[in-house]
């Protein structure tokens, strides 16, 4: 009975020390010791998931037996916060063919959005809500040429309808390709292996600072699901895209003036050549003020082959892809050489390129 006297007294002796200067109780501290990799994880994606929204779009489609057209829900994904006016960054597949868009933020408000610009060939939509900017929290930027392979990664996204789930990994690869859905090739891609499924997409990937580092756009799977090869668009592209969208609502790429001949009908016409055939060029354009011609017809219905791109300032290229993205690199106003074959000779042009049409 005397022991266990000691030992209740004991027992409340150390309660009385748990205690602050005003005498209030402090929480015992907890059993669970976190590693500094989990405590980061915990940190970034408290940090960041207000930034990140949840995105649907819906078409509108025809009743069946019936004239009458209703909206229904087309797809949804993932999107974030670029700036306090109410931006918001996504991919471009997930809204395509969207009748409306719908953004939903951390605080379960949703918004109707407005497409401000498009750019299908880098897989990115910039869209705009009316929210109050205390609402409205900006993802803070990286800088995706400072990324390493091996460097952590994390991913936050709505996975399968599954709002704000994050992934973690590495990044896998850098300076991969991957097709657009207009078939363009999307350049200097990261590849991960931080889990991406449905629903990711347009979703941020961030570095262990919390900054975002590119946007998830595709994986490569079998099943659908994530297979460990997932890939985003660098930060450093968006950063570029993104005011292009804002002033112009498209990529704005300066203009030779030519017309390129689809690729498909090259073999049709016998033309074998390594380069870009130009089909036709506009009068008064860059190209035609430089000399450049496309394909001639003669009287008898003959063609001859004009002058074939196959350089822009002596980079190499293939095909039409190519040109453009080349293309990207300047701005109206620049000169260009442009190195073409024209009857198996090469010839070299001064090409001052110009702004695009509205």
């Amino acid at each position: 009975m005397l022991k266990w006297a000691l030992a209740l007294a004991v027992a409340l002796s150390s309660l009385a020390l748990i205690t602050t200067g005003n005498g209030d109780e402090v929480p015992p501290a907890s059993n669970i010791m976190l590693t500094s990799y989990e405590n980061n994880n915990i940190k970034v994606f408290s940090d960041i998931s207000p930034s990140v929204v949840y995105v649907t779009n819906t078409q509108v489609v025809r009743r069946r037996f019936s004239f009458n057209a209703m909206e229904v829900p087309s797809g949804s994904g993932t999107g974030f916060v670029w700036d306090d006016s109410g931006l918001i960054v996504t991919n471009y597949h997930v809204i395509y063919r969207a009748h409306k868009v719908l953004i939903t933020l951390h605080n379960n408000e949703t918004y109707e959005a407005e497409v401000v610009g498009l750019a299908p060939e880098k897989d990115i939509a910039l869209l705009r809500i009316d929210a109050p900017s205390k609402d409205l929290k900006p993802i803070p930027l990286g800088n995706s040429s400072e990324l390493a392979v091996g460097r952590k990664v994390l991913a936050i996204g709505n996975p399968f309808e599954l709002d704000t789930t994050l992934t973690v990994g590495v990044v896998s690869a850098l300076g991969r390709e991957i097709k657009s859905l207009n078939n363009r090739t999307i350049k200097n891609v990261i590849q991960t292996d931080a889990a991406i499924n449905p629903g990711n997409s347009g979703g941020p990937l961030l570095d262990s600072m919390g900054q975002l580092i590119g946007v998830n756009t595709s994986i490569i799977s079998p099943s659908g699901a994530n297979a460990g090869i997932g890939f985003a668009i660098p930060v450093n592209t968006v950063k570029l895209i993104v005011p292009q969208l804002l002033d112009h609502g498209r990529v704005y790429r300066p203009i030779l003036g030519v017309e390129i001949l689809p690729e498909y009908l090259a073999p049709r016409l016998g033309i074998k050549v390594n380069g870009v055939v130009i089909q036709d060029v506009q009068r008064g354009s860059p190209a035609d003020r430089a000399g450049i011609v496309g394909l001639q017809e003669d009287r008898r219905h003959n063609i001859y082959l004009g002058d074939v791109i196959i350089a822009i300032d002596d980079e190499p290229v293939v095909n039409e892809d190519t040109l453009l993205s080349l293309l990207e690199n300047y701005q109206p106003g620049d000169k260009v050489k442009v190195t073409t074959m024209r009857n198996e000779e090469i010839e070299n042009y001064t090409v001052k390129l110009a702004e695009p049409p509205n």
